[in-house]
């Protein structure tokens, strides 16, 4: 009933309404009251809404039209007068010649420097780099002779550990041929033949030196009444060709840890 008083931006019935809910509130105890009291604060939010649309319409908003015509005023047009010399007042068309000017200097009080003036684009005369030239010729014959020097250096290092392989292999056979040769009957212990107390290295390197023999077929071995593996030159019949041959295409790996070494 009292909607337009509320609304009237110098009335505070909108106000004394809220303080008399809020005194109402403290004896709400039925649902029904809740009720009533949720229904006023959705019909007192809408007044609020309207009369803050009220105020914020008295209030001064910013009017692109009239702040252009002020600012041609202020730059020197009249728009009451009719110029008929408009076409002789220069590119500018019907602005003043010192219109721009008197303008910039006016702004220029509001700011604590001056832009500085740049080309969005670069400036308008430029040239394009002049290319580097690109020495490609000496980097691929120097790389080239990089790639003729490593595999030279890489087979030399194989040959050479491939001749000091074969040296120790050979080696090996013949303390092997040695001991058989001083006592044949005597069957050799593989692990007493290749076991280096003093170095766990060196032992591992025995084991694969004469895994060289065992393949080329220059010894062979087998278990003794124990199961424990023996180990002695072949001979060099036809026979023992054959079974060397034989021999060679079965492959038996042997582990043996630092713990089973000690």
């Amino acid at each position: 009933e009292n909607r337009e008083a509320m609304l009237n931006s110098r009335s505070n019935r909108l106000t004394e309404a809220l303080e008399e809910a809020n005194a109402l509130f403290d004896g709400v105890c039925r649902a029904r009251e809740a009720a009533l009291d949720a229904q006023f604060l959705v019909l007192a939010s809408n007044i609020g809404k309207e009369k803050a649309n009220e105020l914020h319409s008295e209030m001064s908003a910013f009017d692109s039209t009239a702040f252009a015509e002020d600012l041609l005023t202020f730059m020197g047009i009249n728009r009451t007068e009719e110029t008929d010399d408009l076409e002789d007042d220069g590119p500018g068309g019907f602005l003043p010649r010192d219109a721009w000017k008197r303008m910039g200097e006016e702004a220029l009080k509001y700011f604590k420097r001056a832009p500085v003036f740049h080309y969005m684009l670069g400036s308008f005369k430029s040239e394009p780099p002049v290319p580097k030239q690109r020495i490609e010729r000496q980097k691929k014959a120097s790389r080239g002779k990089a790639e003729q020097a490593m595999p030279a250096q890489l087979k030399k290092m194989e040959e050479s550990h491939q001749e000091a392989t074969e040296k120790e292999v050979e080696r090996i056979l013949r303390i092997l041929q040695t001991h058989f040769e001083n006592d044949p009957n005597t069957p050799i212990s593989f692990f007493d033949f290749v076991i280096d107390p003093n170095s766990f290295a060196r032992t591992v390197e025995n084991m694969f030196h004469v895994s060289f023999l065992i393949r080329d077929g220059l010894a062979r071995i087998k278990l003794d009444e124990d199961e424990l593996p023996i180990i002695e030159p072949t001979k060099p019949s036809g026979a023992g060709e054959e079974d060397s041959r034989a021999g060679a295409r079965n492959q038996v790996i042997i582990r043996l840890d630092q713990r089973e070494w000690k």
